[in-house]
């Protein structure tokens, strides 16, 4: 099967090339690809190369293909696993395998460390086609997806991260050094730096799942990207599900502490999330700490070197915790199509940008310098990455832009599956 795939070979160095996939074995599974988000973790893949840890060391020869977001469908099955797959499923990637065995992958310190999107050339999500190895299958980390849309499969991922950040959150009970796991039902609960596309689905996720908090305050320092969270999760659509939501814009605040301690009559925070990996962020997080405060930092730094100041004393006395999460698990990842498919959440308000297979390379090298929300890459297509602000404009020279402009018009803003459908019938093949 010919294959149209972004390959890293090394520092910066990201391809778009076709190659002939090889044909499968008994105990593996040709796929195509469709949709695939772009992770700020694949642009740390890419300008690190390989001495990120779970690419490996040989890439210059044995390139990888980048991305693990995506979605699609089963094209092929081999024997082994012809009573659980069918050609026509779709699909979506639990890419932490964290298996500890022999992979096709180069030479990695630690085999467990490796991914898809980092350390297999054969699969990952900015591909046309992709074959799936058996370890998928065996670790279950290939989960039938019964959605509607193909990007709300690819958004499944990014989801499932959130859910297993707040998951890892634990609390005690006085006397007790027993962790209750999750966040505290009830409770006051902060996202700091919560206005970006993560941000936006840790609003949703704490609005909607069965351990909602209170209170919840989201802090930004950006009016218009706390404006737009505002119309996606209005505070009235979170008052009827039980939770107090206040959004607040900490840069014109003398004293931000101060300020949001006061919003819990000085009780402090429950459960506080990081969501940039700043060290003025970390530390006010720790001084919104209130008795058994858990500070989950979800921000993932590209220095080894960031730290902040945490209180050692409230953290003796007042039992004040810190955890870090990265990814989610497959029963995270689970959790999270389960909610879309019941409507209790839609990322869709995550993506601010659709492109084609031709836009990755370009997009993912300049992923932290590129404005908006999540960039949702369609694989089978070409296309320049355009944001979805932008479709007016662009429609007036181009009557496809024009089509989607309409669309998303009339859905808030928001991409949709009427606009994929439409996306995917009409735009040019790669």
């Amino acid at each position: 099967m010919l294959t149209k795939a972004l390959r890293l070979y090394g520092k910066n160095d990201l391809r778009l090339e076709a190659f002939e996939l090889p044909p499968i074995a008994d105990d593996e599974i040709l796929a195509r690809v469709v949709s695939d988000t772009l992770c700020m973790s694949s642009y740390k893949a890419a300008v690190q190369g390989p001495d990120h840890k779970r690419v490996p060391e040989d890439i210059a020869q044995r390139p990888v293909i980048i991305g693990h977001e995506f979605c699609g469908e089963i094209v092929e099955v081999g024997p082994r696993w012809r009573d659980q797959w069918r050609a026509g499923m779709k699909f979506a990637i639990q890419p932490a395998i964290n298996y500890r065995g022999q992979m096709d992958v180069g030479p990695l310190d630690d085999s467990s460390l490796a991914a898809p999107g980092y350390s297999f050339p054969h699969i990952g999500g900015c591909a046309t086609y992709v074959v799936v190895p058996a370890i998928f299958m065996e670790e279950n980390c290939l989960l039938p997806y019964g959605g509607e849309t193909y990007f709300h499969g690819s958004l499944a991922e990014p989801m499932s991260c959130v859910v297993g950040a707040f998951h890892a959150s634990y609390h005690t009970t006085p006397g007790s050094y027993i962790h209750d796991m999750g966040i505290a039902p009830g409770g006051n609960m902060a996202i700091l730096a919560g206005a970006g596309p993560m941000g936006l689905g840790a609003v949703q996720y704490a609005v909607a799942c069965d351990r909602k908090p209170a209170l919840l305050v989201v802090t930004d320092i950006d009016e218009a990207r706390l404006r737009r969270a505002r119309e996606l999760v209005p505070p009235e659509r979170a008052a009827r599900n039980g939770v107090r939501l206040v959004y607040a814009n900490t840069a014109g605040i003398h004293n931000p502490a101060e300020y949001l301690r006061g919003l819990t009559a000085g009780a402090g925070y429950g459960d506080v999330f990081v969501f940039a990996p700043v060290r003025q962020v970390v530390e006010l997080g720790d001084a919104l700490l209130g008795r058994d405060g858990c500070l989950n930092f979800f921000a993932g730094p590209t220095s080894p070197d960031f730290s902040a100041s945490f209180n050692f004393y409230n953290a003796h006395y007042a039992s004040t915790h810190l955890v870090g999460t990265t990814g989610g698990n497959t029963a995270d990842l689970i959790e999270s199509i389960q909610m879309m498919e019941r409507g209790l959440i839609d990322p869709a308000a995550m993506i601010t940008h659709i492109g084609g297979l031709d836009a990755a390379a370009d997009a993912t090298l300049r992923l932290p310098h590129l404005p908006g929300g999540k960039k949702l890459i369609y694989t089978g297509i070409s296309m320049p990455l355009i944001a979805i602000a932008d479709f007016k404009a662009m429609g007036r020279e181009d009557p496809l832009f024009a089509a989607l402009h309409g669309i998303c018009a009339g859905n808030n803003g928001l991409w949709s599956a009427k606009a994929e459908e439409f996306l995917l019938e009409n735009a040019k093949e790669i």
